[in-house]
């Protein structure tokens, strides 16, 4: 089948690479030539602009957008006046749902189709595959189903579940139409907030075995500092590594998100490449307000999300705040960081 894909960053070349691999004629462009090049020595075709883009492809034409969410409406302004009635968008970046349903509507109007992708996979999807959460039109998304089906992980990605009989699912391939235009991208938005709790939980329990030595040290005696009750109960010195591998292996909290972990800390326990700050690109953020305009109690992703802020210095005047007022009603002057 044929495709053009926009965008080849991380996730867009090594989706067109798979694409590529399964027999598919991809037609690739980006603002960066050598982008495109990379692509070309790999089977892509390579364009020099979006009308370049378009004019290598037969109608109807289905053109994959792989952008961050905030460069999909300028590029948008520049393809949609090259488009001919029946042509396809595909947005597979993490576009907000709701930018999906106005995106649609404009689109309809003006005689063209519009599907969300809501893509995960990350920098393993060209060897694993990825998993697909897609919204949009069913006779549409039926026609694009060979290039939803090469770049889905397949069926032997993970044993069936218990009770499942016969032949297998389109969920079971590893991805799935979820409704109309928005749908797709609304299940990706909550897939992420779900993730920022997963990795958080990770990240709170290890941190919590990397201290449990903390009553080996000597403690400061001042009116600001909480003594430990009990040092003799925190004499541990644990290898992070090993609990993390341990874990991996029939554990109720393995995932491939452990897995990962574990590689990072068979790297470096004490993580030297890393600041600790975490970026969010939106996912969270949304997830939240869909749970507050539900009704839906979501306290793990709130703080999970609110951490984030916290890891890039963002609270830093709240902290002040604290200061100033302990130091007010009580004259507490600010310890020194050791």
């Amino acid at each position: 089948m044929q495709l053009g894909l926009i965008g080849l960053g991380r996730m867009g070349a090594n989706m067109s690479t798979r694409l590529i691999r399964a027999g598919h004629e991809v037609r690739v462009y980006d603002t960066h030539a050598a982008a495109v090049k990379e692509l070309v020595a790999k089977g892509a075709k390579g364009s020099s602009s979006l009308e370049d883009l378009l004019h290598g492809l037969t109608a109807p034409r289905a053109v994959w957008m792989m952008l961050p969410a905030a460069a999909v409406d300028p590029v948008l302004d520049s393809l949609v006046p090259l488009l001919e009635r029946g042509d396809i968008v595909i947005d597979g970046g993490n576009s907000y749902y709701q930018d999906d349903i106005r995106r649609a509507a404009t689109l309809k109007a003006k005689g063209l189709h519009y599907v969300d992708v809501g893509v995960s996979g990350g920098v393993w999807g060209l060897e694993r595959g990825y998993c697909h959460m897609i919204g949009g039109e069913t006779e549409i998304v039926a026609h694009l189903d060979p290039i939803f089906r090469s770049l889905a992980p397949g069926i032997e990605a993970a044993p069936r579940t218990e009770g499942a009989t016969g032949e297998a699912s389109q969920a079971e391939y590893g991805y799935l139409h979820c409704g109309p235009n928005g749908a797709g991208h609304f299940v990706k938005m909550v897939h992420n907030g779900i993730e920022y709790g997963l990795m958080a939980a990770y990240a709170e329990g290890l941190a919590i075995i990397r201290k449990a030595n903390v009553g080996r040290a000597r403690g400061a005696v001042d009116a600001e500092t909480t003594p430990l009750r009990d040092p003799q109960f925190y004499t541990y010195d644990f290898d992070l590594a090993a609990i993390a591998e341990v874990w991996r292996r029939g554990s109720v909290v393995s995932s491939w998100l452990l897995d990962l972990l574990a590689s990072a800390l068979r790297k470096g326990p004490g993580l030297a490449g890393f600041s600790g700050r975490v970026s969010d690109s939106g996912e969270g953020r949304w997830t939240l307000k869909a749970a507050i305009d539900e009704g839906a109690p979501a306290p793990v992703i709130a703080t999970a999300l609110f951490n984030r802020f916290t890891s890039r210095g963002e609270a830093e005047y709240e902290d002040k705040l604290l200061s100033a007022l302990r130091f007010e009603f009580g004259g507490h002057i600010e310890k020194k960081a050791e």
